[in-house]
């Protein structure tokens, strides 16, 4: 059974960090391109960013760009977002996904096969 279980969310002031985990099992990590997904309140789930299977590659939403970084450690099976400089409005729902796919990056929801149960990022300002 495929599991993705993120932690790490919480409440943080605007300008302040946070750095999200999300934690794989049945399946083998390595070979799936990964991503991260918002839903803040009121609205649709947006893309945020993502990574090839490697490492290597990234690619993030324009919104995101230059504040969030994606990594990730396939010995641990684990996906990352490091969060800086964050704003009100990145106020939102976080869920990591997986695909099994030889395409680098995935950014549209129905590309992904495996989605976690989310955690909730608050930013006051």
């Amino acid at each position: 059974q495929v599991r993705l279980v993120e932690s790490g969310g919480g409440l943080v002031q605007a300008g302040g960090s946070l750095r999200l985990s999300c934690a794989a099992s049945g399946l083998t990590f390595g070979t799936t391109t990964v991503g991260w997904f918002r839903q803040a309140p009121g609205k649709e789930r947006e893309f945020v960013g993502t990574m090839s299977r490697s490492g290597s590659r990234t690619f993030y939403a324009d919104s995101v760009k230059g504040r969030f970084t994606i990594s990730r450690d396939n010995g641990k099976n684990t996906l990352y977002l490091q969060m800086n400089s964050l704003k009100p409005d990145d106020t939102a729902i976080y869920y990591c996904a997986a695909d099994h796919t030889y395409s680098y990056f995935l950014t549209r929801e129905n590309e992904y096969s495996y989605w976690g149960q989310g955690t909730q990022v608050s930013v006051s300002s």
